[in-house]
């Protein structure tokens, strides 16, 4: 039975939540977590990067010299790959770098990284997040009532006052639980979630 300790917003202990086994304490397997990283991060690629071929380089039409007789070697245009400004040779071209993993493999690794959240103790549980107004200053003291350095704070549904108050401090991220990813989770020290949160992951990932 997993049980971690529910914070208010000033940091102080007014019960506890009962975490779902099969979400936060799986076997943390690692080489999935690897593997789902790898995959997302290649799915950020743009692949805009281009080069020109010799075909594509303006000039280079005439050869340069003629071909015997000079004791130079042999060119047939100043466009060829070893010529300065010439082509370059199997050079990168706009392509898409994305590919798929297996949504069971994606869940699993989110679970592993959310059970080695639990036993590293970098997991905070508060019962609500909620501002009146948009202020960071308000939100730097409810993250350093509840000790999050580095934090990923995680909600249940959009709340503009928390979000836009956080926007602005540094190492510090608002997410929704339907955009979680392996990425984040490993990027951000602590992750801090709300009561509603816990149940909604646990519905997804259970």
């Amino acid at each position: 039975m997993l049980k971690v300790d529910v914070l208010n917003m000033e940091g102080k202990k007014v019960g506890d939540v009962e975490l779902n086994e099969n979400v936060f304490g799986v076997e943390v397997n690692d080489v999935v977590v690897h593997s789902v990283l790898v995959n997302f991060l290649a799915n950020q690629r743009q692949g805009t990067q281009s080069t020109k071929t010799r075909a594509e380089v303006r000039g280079g039409g005439r050869k340069p010299w003629k071909q015997k007789g000079t004791g130079r070697a042999r060119q047939g245009s100043i466009r060829a790959p070893q010529w300065t400004k010439g082509g370059i040779a199997l050079g990168p071209k706009p392509r898409s770098y994305r590919y798929k993993v297996p949504k069971k493999m994606r869940q699993l690794a989110i679970k592993s990284v959310l059970t080695s959240k639990v036993k590293e103790g970098n997991l905070i549980v508060v019962d609500k997040l909620e501002l009146n107004d948009i202020k960071t200053k308000e939100m730097v003291k409810v993250l350093n009532n509840l000790k999050a350095n580095k934090a990923l704070v995680m909600l249940n549904e959009k709340n503009l006052n928390v979000q836009a108050s956080a926007r602005n401090i540094e190492n510090v991220k608002t997410t929704l639980v339907e955009t979680i990813n392996v990425y984040d989770l490993l990027k951000y020290n602590t992750l801090v979630l709300t009561q509603d949160a816990v149940k909604k992951i646990e519905e997804v990932y259970a």
